[in-house]
């Protein structure tokens, strides 16, 4: 795959759209999710307990290649972009994948390419390896640098710990941002390397397909990737591609809800009619569409900013943040209710994809967080 050239000034709306390479790539995507991780295969892994599906992260890393879109050829990786990444998330979000990919595919992967890393990169661009940022899955990319785990200044050995990260129970390697004598650095810590010195425990998480663990480190061995200002820059920007990315899987869940509900109130018959043919149902699903159309719009601008690297990146991630996160849980709402009584089953899979969109609502900053970023990127007066 190679990179799109950059969009001509007058061509922007037509530069959002899906290009012939990205559908294909969707094709392929989803066709593999729904031979791999259909909803009874789904509902049927939450109650295990690896909720990770590593079969299904084989397939997606060794058959289609999907965890090294957004690496350089010459890393090892598929020398795409971001945007392929991106529609990989969408498909992801339609099918609430357990796979690491937020995890390693973006913000992990994210960090190692802004700090120019070329030791660990081509082992999680080929799947072979998985990473995750050890940060709070609600850090937002405003947030002060991490304080809870230090460097000792004799042997600079890591110990202290990191609460709710997610993808982490899975993970060969953890990137720590930690504080020392010298300031801000982030580490590469080999969890398989690491034995006893790092220790996972699973949380109880909302989102039942995306597991999340506290981190206890004690006198872990680490490598160091960046330092000081670079430190956090490197964590800044791999925040920033994951809050842009996310975006897009939370458009894919609520297509996802917005697909299914409307197949299901087209069969589903009441007083001897389509439950769709009702005018209030009509409305709901009007106003489902409308808000997946328009937080489509804003995924994409997003995505685009960030395979750009505009000036721009930040104030337009806050801007698909701020409308994606509460677009996403409107829609799955609407989405349970209008499927009656079953959709409030165990059985039928609606309820995993409001808990993720629930979830995806407080992941890397809340919406009313990204909104406050976004006035003040776009400069507008205080309220207060």
């Amino acid at each position: 795959m190679t990179t799109h050239p950059a969009p001509h000034p007058d061509a922007t709306d037509a530069y959002l759209l899906y290009s012939d390479i990205e559908q294909e790539l969707r094709t392929q995507v989803r066709a593999l999710l729904a031979d791999r991780c259909p909803p009874q295969h789904l509902l049927a892994r939450v109650e295990t307990d690896q909720v990770h599906d590593p079969k299904l992260w084989h397939a997606l890393a060794r058959e289609l290649g999907v965890t090294a879109l957004s690496v350089p050829e010459e890393l090892g990786g598929a020398g795409a972009s971001w945007r392929e990444t991106a529609l990989v998330l969408e498909e992801l979000g339609r099918a609430a994948a357990p796979v690491p990919y937020l995890g390693s595919s973006v913000l992990a992967t994210a960090a190692l390419l802004a700090a120019q890393d070329t030791e660990l990169l081509p082992a999680v661009a080929s799947g072979e390896r998985t990473a995750t940022l050890a940060v709070p899955f609600s850090t937002w990319p405003q947030a002060a640098y991490p304080g809870t785990v230090h460097t000792a200044a004799r042997d600079g050995l890591l110990s202290g710990t990191v609460t709710s990260v997610a993808d982490s129970l899975s993970a060969d390697i953890l990137l720590v941002p930690a504080t020392g004598p010298d300031g801000p650095a982030l580490h590469a810590v080999d969890v398989t390397a690491a034995g006893d010195t790092v220790t996972r425990r699973a949380v109880v998480s909302l989102d039942l397909t995306r597991p999340l663990a506290d981190l206890e480190l004690r006198s872990a061995p680490g490598t160091v990737l960046a330092t000081g200002e670079d430190a956090e820059r490197v964590l800044r920007q791999a925040l920033t591609a994951g809050a842009a990315l996310l975006a897009s899987e939370q458009l894919g869940v609520a297509e996802w809800c917005l697909a299914t509900t409307t197949a299901y109130v087209k069969d589903r018959h009441q007083f001897g009619r389509p439950v769709g043919s009702f005018q209030a149902v009509k409305h709901r699903l009007a106003d489902m569409w409308i808000a997946v159309t328009q937080a489509r719009a804003m995924a994409r601008n997003a995505v685009a900013a960030l395979a750009d690297a505009s000036p721009q990146l930040a104030l337009e991630t806050a801007l698909a943040q701020a409308y994606a996160s509460e677009t996403v849980v409107m829609v799955a709402e609407a989405a349970l209710q209008l499927h009656g009584g079953i959709g409030f089953t165990w059985e039928h899979p609606v309820h995993l994809y409001l808990k993720r969109a629930k979830s995806t609502a407080i992941a890397l900053g809340t919406a009313d967080r990204h909104r406050a970023a976004l006035a003040r990127l776009a400069d507008l007066p205080s309220t207060q």
